[in-house]
Formats: C-alpha cells, structure tokens, sequence
C-alpha cells in the first residue's frame, strides 16, 4: 500500500463550520423547548383547580352568571381584580381592593385600561344594590365580572386575580420600576400592626414591590380613590412596558413562577396564548375612571358614603364612545386622552389640593 494512501483526510473547514452550526442549533431547539415547557408549567398553575381555588367558599350566585366565550375576533374584556385579604380567616373570601377593565381590540390592535371606581353603588345580582366591590365577596369572581360587565354595558369574558403579596411578588421579580411619585405620600395603620404603611418621597426613583404596592394603594388625600384610580392605571401601563422588554420576556418562566401561587384567573392556556399574542401587538391608546366625575353624586346609604351613577344608560353609551373613539386613526390630538372627569384630560392625581366628592377614606 502506498504511502498516500494511508495519509488520512482532515475534514474540510466547511464541513466543519456545519457542524457547528448543526450542534448550535440543535442546542437552541432544545433551550427553547425547555424554556417553553416552563412558560406552560407557570401559565397553567394560574387556572386553580376548584379545590385549590381562594375563591372555594365564595357563595354560589343565585343565577347562572358565567363569563361569554371570547371567539378571538371580537374585542376582549379583562377584568382585573386586585384582593384585599387582610384580616381574614383563612377560608374566608376575599374583597377586591381595586377593579380594572383591561380592554383589547383585536383587529385595530388598541387596548384600553379602565378603572372603575370601587365604592360605585350598583345592582348586584341576587343580592340588591351594594358597592361594586363587595360583588367579589358575595358570589365570586363570576358575580364580579357580571356586575361590572352590567355596569359598562359590555360583555367582560375574563378575570386575573391578585393580592398584595402577589403584587410585589410581581414587581420585584420583573426587577422593579423606575417611576416618578407625583407628591410625598404618608400613612399608617396600626390595624395591620404597620405592614401596609405607607412612606414615599417625591420625585423619580425605583421602587420595589413594597414601594409599588404603596404608591397604589394610596388614597388618604383631598382627591382620594379618584387619585388613586388613576395613579393606578398609569402605574400598570408602566408594569405592561417592562413586562414587554426582551430582558422580561427573558425572564418569563422565573417570573411566572415567583408570582404563580398569588394569581389565579378563568383563562385557559389556549386563552392565555391567544390573548398573549393580541396583547404583545396591541398599543395602549387610553386610560380613564369609570365612572366619570360629571356622571356620579355623593349619596349615603347606611351613614356611609357611596358613589351613586346619575344615569346608567348615559354611562353605557359613553363606554361604547371610548371604545369608538380609541378606534379612530390617530392624529396628532389623540396623544393625550379625554380626562376621567370628562374634561380637558387634567390629570387629578397631580392635583392633590383639588376638591373630591365626598373625601372618602
């Protein structure tokens, strides 16, 4: 045998860049494969088992008040429900602190956040008329969603649900956010035996889940809930953005499991991706208080201040012309939108002098 035969080939350098391309991407198919699967794993805990569910003992509605099926094309409804389960047993149920309508057009790619003001005074089904936050502990998240749902005059097919601890569960995993606090805010409760204080600084700065938490639940101001409300919408616009960035979509499946055994919703996983997939596209063109100022009067029921709505038909048209009017093309007006008062879009939360329907605490 000669010599040049027993001289081995070295492998060409093309084939060598193939492999390694091959191996790279082999690689990635299994990071996203696993990456997936936590992402599922995370979305799934949120839909409790009945068992498993806070809402468990919650009284079963007198009529059939179940959610309407989201088809995919029509607009969406998400009610977001913020609980408050301080000082109760553990299979009590909770009271929403706050309420948020999270809307979404599909097809014009436009979202919307309302916040409905909590001591608004409605029907509640099967059970006469009370604070719209109270339906949450009368019958569930389903009485919940029916009663806001008749309220605005649009079908609401979803809730989230999260408390506290959830929240900042939320913010701190999503490394908190970089936000300006419109005034010194202050308050304390010695009923928590202080672990819901309130102590901020003016001016822009980060804050933590903690810091989050108190910027948002606070209402101890000449403006009260009506602050608050909105302090609450442009907050979450703030959370929506991170959320959006690569580095948190980076993080999903570690965020979705530090915050999975605080959240719990009526969305299935096929719902959660559908809905994921019109929201990453979506743009948020609104933000405002339902009901609107010029809409509501002081009223007491019992001695305690409610917000009575001074006519429920002129509230449901003016929900339908939010929604008509975030589906315009935009101009250069549309940047700032109609204020929640109705008016010329002032913002009330920078106003903590101004005056308030009843100065609820």
């Amino acid at each position: 045998m000669s010599r040049k035969s027993k001289v081995k080939k070295k492998p060409s350098a093309k084939k060598w860049i193939w492999t390694s391309v091959i191996a790279v991407f082999a690689i990635i198919l299994i990071l996203v494969g696993l990456y997936t699967i936590d992402i599922v794993n995370g979305l799934k805990g949120m839909n409790k088992a009945d068992g498993e569910s806070i809402f468990k003992n919650a009284p079963k509605p007198a009529e059939e008040v179940g959610p309407p099926k989201w088809e995919g094309t029509e607009r969406v409804n998400v009610l977001l429900l913020g609980g408050d389960s301080r000082g109760l047993s553990k299979n009590e149920v909770p009271r929403s602190d706050s309420m948020l309508v999270a809307s979404v057009d599909p097809v014009t790619k436009k979202a919307q956040l309302l916040s409905v003001l909590r001591d608004t005074y409605v029907s509640i089904p099967g059970h006469g008329k009370d604070r719209i936050n109270a339906a949450l502990a009368l019958g569930g998240p389903d009485l919940a969603m029916k009663t806001v749902s008749d309220l605005l005059g649009v079908p609401v097919q979803y809730y989230v649900y999260v408390d506290f601890k959830g929240f900042i569960a939320l913010i701190d995993a999503i490394g908190g956010i970089d936000f300006e606090v419109e005034k010194n805010m202050r308050y304390t409760s010695k009923a928590d035996k202080h672990e819901y204080d309130i102590n901020l600084k003016k001016g822009m700065q980060h804050l933590d889940g903690n810091a989050a938490l108190q910027y948002v639940r606070f209402r101890h101001d000449a403006m009260s809930d009506f602050a608050r409300s909105e302090r609450q919408r442009e907050f979450l616009k703030a959370v929506a953005d991170k959320m959006l960035s690569t580095w948190s979509i980076i993080k999903l499946p570690d965020i979705l499991k530090e915050v999975n055994p605080y959240i719990e919703t009526n969305m299935t996983l096929d719902d959660m991706w559908k809905l994921a997939g019109v929201g990453y596209d979506s743009k948020f063109v609104a933000s405002e208080q339902i009901p609107p100022m010029n809409m509501i009067s002081d009223m007491k029921v019992g001695g305690a201040s409610v917000l009575a709505v001074r006519d429920e038909d002129k509230l449901k048209e003016y929900v339908q012309e939010l929604f008509a009017k975030a589906d315009e093309p935009a101009s250069n007006t549309d940047a700032e939108t109609v204020g929640a008062d109705g008016g010329d879009g002032s913002n009330a939360s920078k106003d903590s002098d101004g005056g308030t329907a009843g100065g609820r605490r």
